[in-house]
């Protein structure tokens, strides 16, 4: 069981760019912000990543949400979700760092 996320909690990539929530979601709320879904849109801005060339993240697409906490309908994000942060062509750069979580509502 994890603090679920919302628009004000702080992602990264493995590079160091950050991520910028954008959700659908204007009823449930924690902590005062939305609570946010597998299916909202998150932007990375920032990602230094170039191996060979630039190739920096560019958003999060998740893989193991809440199993059993919904928001506005869909299946929440929890500080436990899976997410992997993809480049513009979605190769897999490595999985997003949660490091800002509001405390208030848990979920599974």
């Amino acid at each position: 069981m994890g603090n679920l996320l919302n628009t004000s909690s702080t992602l990264m990539c493995p590079h160091g760019g950050s991520v910028t929530i954008s959700s659908t979601n204007t009823k449930a709320k924690a902590d005062g912000s939305p609570i946010v879904r597998g299916s909202d849109t998150f932007t990375i801005a920032g990602c230094p990543f170039a191996p060979n060339a630039p190739h920096p993240c560019v958003r999060v697409q998740w893989s193991v949400t809440a199993t059993m906490l919904k928001a506005a309908g869909e299946l929440a994000l929890a500080a436990d979700s899976v997410g992997m942060c993809l480049a513009a062509d979605s190769a897999p750069q490595g999985p997003v760092q949660i490091s800002n979580t509001q405390a208030k509502v848990k979920g599974l």
